[in-house]
């Protein structure tokens, strides 16, 4: 991997400090210097968890999740649960960003909620997030911390006895509908969009990022990706790293 760019670093500071309208479009990247796996690396969740008898992405299915409940939580528990994480400089740096006005969006792919734990506000959560609890049958709402504690192998609900199910985006479920218009109206509308820490591999997700019309279309990420072509400014280091590097002075 190259090393950082100081004439890179030197337009993206330019840029962020020209723009009131910067849109941030993120995925699991972002999250894997505070310790939480990513997905699709080398050494993600699906390449690196292999004691169940089916794919990863088939037990984040949800046909899965209503077949069999009770492997879906093991693999949840033990692959997607990280107590005690904390936001890392990416998350700190965006929420600095939208805190000074820069910032108009925030849209993840994450389901960790360290977004809003650095102090993000504006977050369009494509995928859901695991803060959001339910019972399938009545609806009663249920926090991270019911569920770490509960003693059930599946977690039900203490008001009817339901099947409580995270409020993620499985796959087969659809995004969420507020939460499509919102993120796109906001690519639309962006001077600036920054995309760090996702691959551009996941759909419909990656789709979105075709909706920006300007001009300022910064890539941060380790690995190539497919719109690495497409970009008007490509950085390939730590997104924790560069986002500090241009708002430490902000």
């Amino acid at each position: 991997m190259p090393e950082i760019n100081d004439l890179s670093i030197a337009k993206l500071k330019e840029w962020i400090k020209e723009s009131d309208n910067i849109v941030f479009f993120g995925g699991a990247g972002v999250s894997t210097e505070s310790g939480i796996p990513d997905f699709r690396s080398e050494n993600g969740i699906y390449n690196t968890v292999h004691k169940y008898k089916v794919r990863p992405e088939e037990i984040l299915s949800h046909s899965f999740f209503m077949r069999d409940p009770e492997t879906f939580y093991d693999f949840y528990r033990s692959t997607l649960v990280a107590e005690g994480v904390q936001p890392n400089a990416a998350h700190k740096a965006l929420a600095k960003l939208e805190e000074i006005g820069k910032l108009k969006a925030l849209i993840t792919q994450n389901i960790d909620g360290l977004h809003q734990a650095a102090g993000s506000k504006r977050i369009y959560e494509l995928h859901g997030t695991m803060a959001r609890n339910y019972c399938m049958k009545c609806g009663a709402e249920y926090d991270m911390d019911f569920m770490i504690k509960s003693a059930d192998p599946v977690p039900r609900c203490t008001k009817c006895g339901g099947i409580i199910k995270p409020d993620v985006v499985l796959y087969e479920e659809p995004l969420d509908g507020e939460v499509i218009e919102g993120a796109v109206e906001a690519i639309v509308n962006a001077d600036v969009l920054i995309i760090g820490g996702t691959s551009l591999n996941v759909y419909p997700a990656a789709g979105f990022i075709s909706y920006y019309e300007g001009h300022k279309m910064v890539l941060i990420n380790r690995d190539a990706t497919p719109y690495d072509d497409r970009c008007d400014l490509l950085i390939r280091d730590s997104i924790g790293k560069v986002l500090g590097m241009v708002t430490e002075d902000l």
